[in-house]
């Protein structure tokens, strides 16, 4: 039976391929209290199992694949990225830098001293941060040395050996040192210094939790009494009298007559407004001052809800605050921003800034809604649909271009197609948030180019070394597994201390800074769960745009550093 099962498996390699993949990602979905292995590793794990049957499979399968995860990668971090390095993000972007040059560092430091080579290495850097790309990238830089294809072979097989054998404390070593640790390090409470942040930011000290009363909004009717210090006044000139509270009132009953209330509607006595708010506001404002009427009719405003993608440069890092008093956001509640390729969380405060490429999910009145979305940029209408042009193109272009080769003296430099894919994704994903009219690459569709393009790739290198998978875990042994603690560790020990003392970030959003560097989305919601608050995330995006994309890269350094 197993003999036939593996004459199978070796007779087609695709079977092989796709039941790696089954099990793989069964495996990655299990987790301890949030920390798993996740599909990548699963995958590994499971193809160098059945690699032991000694299955050959083509490299242009796994090629085709790579290249259309690194457009993947590029594209989805591109819009922070160039935010990041171009922009007010200048700060976490060279933070970043500086824990990316300290994770290689360290890598290769361990890797000279235990004597390992370029395959080894190049295996402990990508798995020691979790960076599964870089793994990628340092077979491909590998393969280009032009060593003998023994040789070659054997480097190659070593990668994902060591991947494989560092990469499970990288990430948990990564959320418990950064998550858990962190804070006791540096003595920081960070349920309070995220509340002390969100005051300073311009929310409430009573705030609390991802989701809170702050951000419920309704709408109540009131009746302006004769002596009421609001008659003659338009509508504006009472809106603007709460500054610290956003109430609109949206619509008006005079006599038997309802009508949309417009800014310079004046009030007259008599008049029932409908004022819609959040919900503290409303009552806590106009309760006081105000009779309360019931008016179904006048109640019965129609509201919609819309994800908007901000493409506007005028509003590019506009504080909310700010954003207050611009006609165009009247009559509109916010209720989530997302930010970022993982659409991370971002807390709504008075201070927060907006950046290109935020969604973000406003409710109102149609026509406000309407208003809102052609002022700010474009609705994030749902859509199924993929400009597959438009990436075979990008990915065509950047390959052309990675092939090229420059000469510094007799040393011939290139990007090489990898290089060359992953920089026209960038530029693609920054095109698509500035010009939202092409390009469209769906969340759904740009997750399955990323993890099955990824894991593709990771199936057919493990199935290639599961035959020297054994005899290289046999011959480093617990000594590879111990030098991948190190490398995971002492880089983000230093970082916590760097992102406090040298780069001085408050407390609330330092760790998320540090989780955002390693590229680590498990740390930060660890993170934000212990905090009770989303703040962390605010140093999450652009750190974790600029680490991704160097990490990735590192993947080509390490080889050249050790070759």
């Amino acid at each position: 039976m197993w003999q036939w099962f593996g004459d199978v498996l070796r007779t087609n390699p695709a079977i092989a391929v796709f039941l790696s993949l089954a099990i793989g990602y069964a495996i990655g979905k299990l987790s301890f209290k949030g920390i798993g292995l996740g599909a990548v590793t699963g995958t590994l794990l499971t193809a160098l199992v059945i690699g032991q049957l000694d299955i050959a499979i083509s490299n242009d399968v796994r090629d085709v694949f790579f290249l259309l995860f690194l457009f993947a990668i590029g594209y989805s971090v591109g819009p922070q990225f160039v935010q990041g390095v171009a922009k007010n993000g200048v700060p976490q972007a060279a933070f970043a830098i500086v824990v990316c040059a300290l994770c290689l560092g360290m890598a290769w430091l361990c890797a000279r001293i235990a004597g390992y080579d370029v395959g080894f290495a190049a295996g402990l850097f990508a798995g020691a941060n979790t960076i599964s790309s870089a793994l990628a990238l340092s077979v491909d830089a590998i393969e280009r040395m032009g060593k003998a294809p023994d040789e070659t072979s054997a480097l190659v097989n070593a990668v994902p050996t060591a991947f494989a054998m560092t990469y499970i404390f990288g990430t948990v070593g990564a959320t418990m040192i950064v998550a858990l640790l962190g804070p006791k390090l540096l003595g920081i409470n960070l349920p309070a210094a995220c509340r002390a942040y969100e005051v300073k930011m311009g929310g409430r000290a009573d705030h609390r939790g991802k989701r809170s009363a702050w951000h419920q909004f309704i709408a109540r009717a009131y009746r302006i009494a004769p002596d009421s210090r609001f008659v003659g006044q338009s509508v504006s000139q009472m809106e603007t009298s709460y500054h610290s509270k956003q109430l609109f009132v949206e619509r008006l009953r005079r006599d038997d007559t309802i009508f949309d209330a417009k800014a310079d509607t004046v009030l007259q006595a008599g008049d029932i407004i409908a004022v819609a708010g959040a919900h503290g506001d409303v009552l806590k404002q106009l309760g006081r001052s105000l009779e309360e009427v019931e008016d179904k009719d006048l109640l019965d405003v129609p509201i919609e809800g819309v994800d908007v993608l901000l493409t506007n440069q005028h509003f590019d890092g506009k504080a909310l605050g700010d954003l207050a008093d611009h006609p165009s956001t009247r009559g509109i509640f916010l209720r989530r921003i997302r930010r970022g390729a993982t659409g991370v969380d971002i807390p709504i405060l008075a201070a927060t800034e907006l950046h290109r490429g935020d969604v973000l999910t406003v409710y109102g009145r149609p026509q406000d809604v309407s208003a809102a979305v052609a002022a700010l940029g474009r609705a994030d209408r749902t859509s199924d649909e993929t400009d597959v042009g438009f990436v075979a193109g990008a990915i065509v272009i950047g390959a052309l271009i990675g092939t090229l080769v420059w000469h510094i003296g007799s040393a011939p430099i290139t990007l090489s197609s990898s290089g060359g894919v992953l920089i026209a994704g960038i530029v693609a994903g920054w095109l698509r948030a500035v010009h939202p009219t092409f390009g469209k690459v769906p969340p759904a569709a740009g997750w399955l180019m990323n993890s099955l393009g990824l894991n593709m790739f990771i199936a057919v290198v493990g199935l290639s070394s599961g035959p020297s998978f054994v005899a290289g875990a046999e011959q480093l042994g617990a000594g590879l597994f111990l030098w991948g603690i190190v490398a995971t560790a002492v880089p983000l020990i230093l970082s916590l201390y760097i992102g406090r003392y040298v780069f001085r970030f408050d407390d609330a959003i330092l760790l998320g800074c540090c989780a955002g560097a390693r590229a680590s989305t498990a740390t930060l919601g660890m993170l934000t769960e212990r905090a009770g608050s989303q703040v962390p995330a605010l140093g999450f995006t652009v750190t974790c745009a600029v680490g991704n994309t160097l990490l990735t890269v590192g993947g080509i350094i390490i080889v050249m550093l050790m070759s």
